[in-house]
C-alpha cells in the first residue's frame, strides 16, 4: 500500500467522484450524496493505493480557524477539518483508514493544532470505535435527531 498527498488533477477528480458514487450507493451514511468538483476543490487530498496502483481509499479536508466554538476551544484555534475519509468496502478493516488519517495528521501538524470531523454514519458504534479507539480522537459533542412528524 502507498499513501501520499496529491494535487487535484482531472484523473484524481474522476477517481474521487467515482468512489463517492459507490459510497452513496452503499447508503451507509445519512444524507450522503456523491461529490461534485466544487465539493473537492480547495481541499488537501490524500490517497491510498493498493498493490496494483488502484486507489482504494482517500481522505480530503481543509484548514480553518475556529469561530463560534468557544465552548470547546479558543477563537482562532488552527484546525484541519476532515471532510471525507473513505475506503472501498473490500479493503476495510485492513488499517487503510487509520493509515490515511495518520499520514494526513503528520502532513498538517505544522499548520493545525487539532484535526476535527463530523460523521453521519448509520453504524455509529463502529465509527465511534474507529475514531475514538483506533485514532485516539476525543468525543466533544453529538447532534441527535428524532423524527416526530408523520412520514
Amino acid at each position: 500500500m502507498r499513501i501520499y498527498e496529491t494535487e487535484l488533477t482531472d484523473r484524481v477528480l474522476e477517481t474521487l467522484i467515482a468512489m463517492s458514487v459507490e459510497w452513496e450507493a452503499e447508503m451507509s451514511t445519512f444524507g450522503y450524496r456523491a461529490n461534485e468538483r466544487n465539493d473537492i476543490e480547495g481541499n488537501r487530498i490524500f490517497l491510498a493505493e493498493g498493490e496494483n496502483g488502484e486507489v482504494i481509499g482517500y481522505l480530503f479536508g481543509a484548514p480553518f480557524e475556529s469561530k463560534n466554538m468557544k465552548a470547546v476551544m479558543p477563537e482562532g484555534t488552527r484546525c484541519f477539518e476532515v471532510e471525507e475519509l473513505y475506503v472501498v468496502p473490500h479493503h476495510r478493516s485492513e488499517g487503510i483508514g487509520k493509515a490515511l488519517f495518520s499520514f494526513a495528521e503528520k502532513a498538517v501538524r505544522d499548520t493545525a493544532d487539532y484535526m476535527v470531523l463530523s460523521t453521519a454514519t448509520k453504524n455509529w458504534r463502529a465509527i465511534l470505535h474507529f475514531y475514538l479507539e483506533e485514532l485516539d480522537m476525543e468525543f466533544w459533542n453529538a447532534r441527535l435527531f428524532k423524527r416526530i412528524a408523520d412520514a
